[in-house]
């Protein structure tokens, strides 16, 4: 089950690490809203 799943994670947990800045985080957003934002033909 989905808590049993939780559980075992919990146990081993490791921190989040960000592997890029906030500005490379917001430039490939601002990329991937402009490209599904046009028409697709």
């Amino acid at each position: 089950t989905l808590e049993e799943w939780i559980e075992l994670w919990n146990d081993n947990a490791k921190p989040f690490r960000w592997t890029k800045t906030a500005d490379q985080i917001i430039d490939r957003i601002c990329r991937y809203c402009d490209r599904i934002s046009k028409p697709a033909h």
